[in-house]
């Protein structure tokens, strides 16, 4: 059963990944850009999640790929609040 939840995060995240990735096609924002980067590591990191089966062995490396994400999207939403105002 966490195989399949973990697989449909995956589906989901990538979702998100390639909408945000065609918004950004339209748009040429980089704040859509970044979103879409961010949800591509998020979803890369549920793959590593199901793939590797031993958390407890890999848990700060995992950790860390989703915190980079995080930062990602922060650092994107202060780029894009200070480049508009």
């Amino acid at each position: 059963m966490t195989e399949f939840l973990d697989g449909a995060a995956f589906a989901g995240l990538l979702g998100v990944a390639v909408w945000f990735l065609r918004s950004w096609s339209d748009t040429r924002d980089r704040l859509l850009l970044a979103f879409a980067v961010a949800f591509g590591i998020l979803a890369v990191n549920r793959i590593l999640i199901a793939a590797l089966d031993r958390p407890e062995q890999t848990a700060t490396e995992l950790y860390a790929i989703r915190a980079a994400a995080f930062i990602l999207i922060i650092a994107a939403i202060v780029g894009h609040n200070r480049r508009t105002s």
